[in-house]
């Protein structure tokens, strides 16, 4: 089972005079990713590193990707991914900043502590399953507009458009698993 990130969260530790901070979020695209990560860098201008993972669900399948930042290869960015991936999360991205405190940590001792950070900021997170929307066109009686409404709220979909003629027509977005109930109980025109 896939899980999203419902709450943001945040960490802050210090490993031998270098503080880490981190943040993670949902993001939906690569845009809201760049939008997240530029966020954080421009409020840490100082920072010496901000390296990040995300994970997001397209059409065309998971996409992950990661960034050391210029830190040894493999010691920031992949041990970030590796939280996610533990937590089976998509739409997710977690950006940790490193200020640099004069001792260096070692190859290991970085992986731990982005990772570490990554780790807590994902705890301190609220995670909920994932669950797949689908986009559905119906057309309605008046009658049923109010019905249809509460059965979407209780199934955690919503009313994306309403245009109201001799009957109403939706567009709807409700999970996948609903769509044919919602097909035959409203007697929809899709």
């Amino acid at each position: 089972m896939m899980n999203i990130i419902e709450q943001p969260g945040t960490a802050e530790q210090t490993v031998n005079k270098s503080k880490f901070l981190a943040w993670a979020s949902c993001c939906q695209t690569e845009k809201e990713v760049n939008a997240f990560l530029a966020a954080i860098a421009s409020q840490h201008q100082n920072a010496s590193h901000l390296a990040y993972a995300f994970r997001l669900k397209t059409s065309a399948g998971i996409i992950m990707r990661f960034s050391d930042a210029g830190e040894p290869s493999g010691t920031a960015g992949k041990p970030i991914l590796q939280f996610l991936e533990g937590q089976h999360l998509i739409n997710a991205c977690v950006g940790v900043i490193r200020y640099y405190g004069g001792i260096n940590l070692g190859k290991g001792g970085l992986a731990r502590a982005y990772g570490g950070t990554a780790k807590l900021a994902l705890e301190a997170a609220t995670l909920k399953p994932y669950v797949e929307m689908h986009k559905l066109n119906m057309t309605v009686e008046y009658s049923q507009l109010e019905a249809l409404t509460k059965a979407l709220t209780l199934v955690g979909g919503d009313v994306i458009q309403k245009t109201f003629t001799d009957k109403v027509q939706l567009s709807i977005r409700l999970p996948i698993a609903e769509q044919e109930t919602f097909k035959n109980r409203f007697q929809s025109e899709y």
